[in-house]
């Protein structure tokens, strides 16, 4: 057995610790903090200095879960590795700057019966589309274990299966973690963006489209969850790169977004 080390630190998000907390604190501080505890999120997961504000609206809503949540289920699409279904890995802990966090291997094994997971750690190695959501659980949650799941190239029952195989109760948080589009100029990914949040928002999977999200395999997956469990959506943040940290002739896309039974 082994631990997945960080990849992507000191890159994706600050290496020091104390400098770590500091920056998750600050995209913390959201105004919108909603009554009741959201069952599943999706978030970006660009570099801190692009998304961090964005994913900080959502993560900052789980703070009345701090000791309800105990078990996160956490996809997001595979940028290094050549992948169909869906990947597990044999990790017993992922490490971050902040500490370790335990993967629930139980859950790992009951979900091997299904023909499009495999178990596959060079999938989750260099990943950083779940590493960079780690920080925020462990800042905004106490004692949790983790589901790291790598979604490649997969239909939406591949995943809204082990969705439900996964969802539990109030113990257990979805993170779908997802950009949205990717490089066009400003004003284009606005419209791009502004029709895939209303997708979601409608609990719409089939509207969302091969350049719309990058994670659009895990988002329309939870999308086809929710809508059969009549499910409602509420849009925290909806920006692009150009807002926050980049140039406006090459985008990307970033929203925040909660579900509620």
């Amino acid at each position: 057995m082994h631990d997945r080390l960080p990849a992507v630190a000191g890159m994706f998000y600050p290496q020091d610790p104390e400098d770590l907390r500091a920056a998750v604190n600050q995209y913390l501080l959201s105004d919108d903090k909603p009554a009741r505890l959201p069952k599943a999120l999706i978030v970006p997961h660009a570099g801190y200095i692009y998304s961090g504000s964005v994913a900080g609206t959502a993560y900052a809503s789980l703070e009345a879960g701090r000791d309800t949540i105990k078990r996160v289920v956490l996809m997001g699409p595979s940028h290094r590795v050549p992948l169909i279904g869906l990947a597990t890995c044999s990790a017993e802990h992922f490490l971050t700057p902040l500490g370790t966090i335990k993967v629930d291997q139980a859950s790992i094994a009951a979900l091997q019966k299904y023909p499009q997971v495999h178990n596959m750690d060079e999938a989750h190695a260099l990943e950083h589309s779940l590493e960079v959501q780690l920080p925020f659980l462990q800042m905004v949650l106490n004692d949790f274990e983790l589901v790291p799941i790598v979604v490649g190239d997969s239909s939406i029952e591949d995943v809204s299966t082990i969705l439900e195989a996964l969802w539990g109760g109030d113990e257990t948080l979805i993170v779908i973690s997802s950009d949205l589009s990717h490089y066009h100029d400003y004003k284009t990914a606005q419209q791009m963006d502004a029709r895939t949040s209303e997708a979601i928002e409608t609990l719409s999977p089939e509207k969302i489209q091969y350049d719309d999200a990058c994670g659009r395999n895990p988002v329309r997956g939870l999308l086809q969850v929710a809508r059969q469990r009549h499910f409602h959506v509420k849009t925290l943040d909806l920006r692009n790169s150009g807002d926050t940290a980049g140039p406006r002739d090459q985008v990307v896309g970033y929203g925040a977004y909660l579900f509620y039974q």
